[in-house]
């Protein structure tokens, strides 16, 4: 029996719940959750703002624990290792994106908390593939973050080849924006962080920025015209997107993270006339998080964490809905 917090409507609050899972397949693991972060990506699924919630639901994609069953034809993973699992629990393996390495772009992918049970629970099963081997030294306790909001920064170093001599600004200092902030201090680049938050000024700087600029100053933008090859947007809201794709170099890139239900108005001439790219990506294949991880355990990037006791979960989606938290907020069991 899996001990869980479901929600049983939208905009419902979590109760405990119990459920009896099917006999574990060829090619699954069972995780014994000590750790699982809230993204809010949870909070939209839990109020079905996407459209695609089924109750009871239970929530949880940054899930970090032990492999307590292996099945049968696993053999990259074994009991007692540590391991993380994200926002996919299953791939295809036989589509064009998975036979090529990008599992994160399977279509039919299965999602660990859409028609399939999270990590909001004392145990989690997943296929073996969606699960990734946690290195040694990695911080367990801050670690669920990373395989949702840290690797969804960071996949695009990976896919858009970022150089270290590469000068990259990140649009909100969140749950996202700080993660990426550290990734690309460690990576080499010169970083610069739009806010429009007095306070997380310094805070953008403590953690890797190298400068900051006031998203909401025009004349800010303005000076900054031609300067950047890459503007990671981590926010989820509409902002002048002409204006900062008018800070880009040429070739430069403004790249979506975060999920804008907002149609984005762009001229085309912003983008013609310095060969520009407006691009968008979600978070990465197995491969890819094992490769961030590494790179993670190297240069000692960490989410900054709130923790809350995993029967505090209505209380930590609270602090989460509050917009106060700094800057993941992670459930421990």
């Amino acid at each position: 029996m899996i001990k869980a917090y479901a929600v049983h409507e939208a905009n419902g609050k979590l109760e405990p719940f119990e459920y009896e899972p099917s006999s574990l397949g060829d090619n699954e693991v069972e995780i014994d959750v000590m750790y699982c972060g809230i993204c809010h990506s949870d909070l939209s699924m839990i109020n079905n703002e996407w459209g695609m919630s089924r109750y009871p639901l239970v929530p949880g994609h940054e899930v970090v624990g032990t492999v307590l069953q292996v099945g049968d034809k696993v053999r990259h993973l074994q009991v007692g290792q540590a391991v993380g699992l994200g926002w996919h629990s299953a791939y295809c393996g036989d589509c064009s994106p998975c036979n090529t390495g990008d599992h994160n772009l399977c279509g039919t992918a299965q999602g660990t908390i859409i028609g399939h049970h999270g990590g909001f629970a004392d145990k989690v099963r997943a296929q073996a593939k969606a699960v990734v081997a946690i290195p040694e030294g990695v911080d367990l306790e801050s670690a669920g973050p990373l395989f949702c909001g840290g690797i969804t920064v960071f996949n695009p170093l990976i896919q858009f080849q970022i150089k270290p001599t590469d000068k990259v600004a990140v649009v909100g200092i969140g749950g996202l924006g700080h993660i990426a902030l550290q990734f690309l201090n460690a990576w080499g680049c010169e970083v610069t962080a739009f806010t429009s938050s007095e306070a997380k000024k310094k805070e953008a700087l403590e953690l890797g920025a190298h400068r900051t600029l006031n998203s909401r100053s025009k004349e800010a933008l303005q000076d900054a015209e031609g300067e950047f090859d890459l503007i990671l947007s981590t926010v989820n809201v509409k902002l002048d997107w002409n204006l900062y794709l008018n800070t880009l170099r040429a070739k430069g890139r403004l790249h979506f993270v975060g999920a804008t239900l907002e149609p984005l108005d762009i001229g085309a001439f912003s983008l013609i006339g310095a060969q520009r790219s407006v691009s968008g990506s979600p978070v990465g294949s197995p491969e890819t998080i094992a490769t961030m991880l590494d790179f993670a355990n190297r240069h000692d990037v960490k989410p900054v964490v709130e923790v809350f006791p995993m029967d505090q979960v209505n209380e930590a989606i609270a602090r989460l809905e509050s917009g106060e938290a700094r800057y993941r907020i992670v459930l421990k069991k």
